[in-house]
């Protein structure tokens, strides 16, 4: 890895790399790339820059292209700051079905941000994602690697209450 370049990984950062460099074949680092774009991105406080994604692929010692295509396609993945929570709303079939709608549209009012938008005081992060797979717990939403099934607007107020404290 370059010098310029390692600077910007810590060495926890990259013994958490290491790590899954090592469940993967010699030569396999590059199966690697989504859990070392996860852990330098909650290492970046919820983000990832791209002098972060080149970080990555050099030490991965893959092209740099190959770190941006994962990084581009996988909603997980954010390449602007976020709020200290980021809501990631389901919105596909089975949650419209049972009232995501709804749960947007008060999210919204409650938050004072329409989706895509981190309210002011950096707290909250409104997303829309895909199918998150909870589809029998619908509508639902992500809140880092915590789920929240069968929401109903009360329920979200007592979420976000909790959050808040």
């Amino acid at each position: 890895m370059s010098e310029s370049k390692s600077a910007l990984l810590s060495s926890d950062v990259c013994a958490e790399i290491d790590h899954w460099i090592k469940k993967y074949p010699a030569e396999r680092q590059q199966s690697a790339v989504m859990p070392a774009l996860t852990i330098v991105q909650d290492a970046n406080g919820g983000w990832l820059t791209t002098e972060l994604m080149d970080a990555v692929a050099d030490y991965l010692d893959i092209p740099t292209i190959a770190v941006y295509e994962v990084a581009s396609f996988y909603s997980m993945y954010e390449h602007k700051p976020v709020g200290q929570h980021k809501i990631c709303v389901c919105t596909n079939v089975s949650c419209m079905l049972c009232g995501s709608d709804e749960i947007v549209s008060h999210l919204e009012n409650k938050l004072g941000v329409k989706m895509g938008e981190t309210t002011s005081d950096n707290k909250f992060t409104l997303k829309e994602v895909e199918c998150l797979g909870a589809c029998g717990g619908a509508p639902m939403f992500a809140i880092g690697r915590e789920y929240y099934e069968n929401l109903t607007t009360n329920k979200v107020d007592e979420i976000l209450a909790d959050l808040e404290k």
